[in-house]
């Protein structure tokens, strides 16, 4: 019998999830990962046997994993971290605003960005409730004001996930499962938009975060020194909500 923690991650395969894999890694997690690649043999992290390939814009395909996901817990999973979310981009990288955004385009992004987290944190209930566990739901600065390049159903859909981690953290506390999120600003990742330097200059901080820095966070979360920490929604972007 494996007696290590389980953390399942979703959006796995870079940037702050990958940061987050290694964190939970170096403490002796086990780690489950969700993401549309396929599992990487470069990847030094877990094995096949520990990935899901999935795309969570795809509604059925994200209710259909619930089973999949289960048969590879041993009852329990102690953290939950919903870290998946895409933010299309018109015509050369250009924000798409709300009066020109396709419907397919807001409802492929709510898929992922809302409805994956709740969807799996309703199927994976009872396992998160056995283990006392945590969920993280990652959100943005763009939830709580306009960005000048995520577009509106992105923010939005932000906006939304922030909301349903205080109505999540009521409805699973006396399952003695807690529920937080985490706010990044401007995290210097691979996807990183033309023109965030320029942002990064006048924040308090006066640089762009880390991955690593995120994951920190994501860790505390999930641990038992926020034990009594539920329903909040930490900024984690220097100072830039101020």
């Amino acid at each position: 019998m494996d007696d290590r923690k389980v953390l399942l991650l979703t959006g796995a395969s870079r940037g702050i999830g990958h940061a987050t894999v290694k964190r939970f890694a170096r403490e002796g997690w086990r780690i489950l990962t969700c993401s549309r690649q396929a599992f990487s043999d470069r990847c030094p992290w877990g094995g096949a046997e520990d990935h899901i390939q999935i795309d969570l814009a795809d509604p059925e395909q994200t209710r259909d994993v619930i089973q999949d996901i289960r048969e590879r817990l041993d009852g329990r999973l102690h953290a939950l971290v919903n870290n998946a979310g895409i933010s299309p981009k018109g015509p050369g990288g250009s924000r798409l605003n709300s009066i020109e955004t396709g419907l397919d385009t807001w409802s492929q992004v709510f898929n992922v960005n809302f409805f994956a987290p709740i969807v799996l944190a309703r199927g994976l209930q009872e396992e998160l409730a056995r283990a006392q566990g945590a969920v993280v739901n990652v959100t943005s600065i763009a939830g709580s004001r306009v960005h000048p390049f995520a577009g509106a159903a992105y923010s939005t859909s932000k906006a939304a996930l922030r909301a349903l981690t205080r109505e999540m953290a009521l409805d699973f506390g006396p399952l003695g499962v807690r529920v937080n999120a985490i706010a990044p600003g401007e995290i210097e990742t691979s996807i990183l938009s033309p023109g965030t330097e320029k942002i990064a200059e006048v924040l308090p901080l006066r640089r762009l975060g880390q991955p690593e820095e995120v994951a920190e966070v994501i860790w505390f979360l999930c641990n038992n020194t926020s034990s009594y920490v539920t329903g909040t929604e930490i900024e984690v972007n220097g100072g830039q909500h101020v």
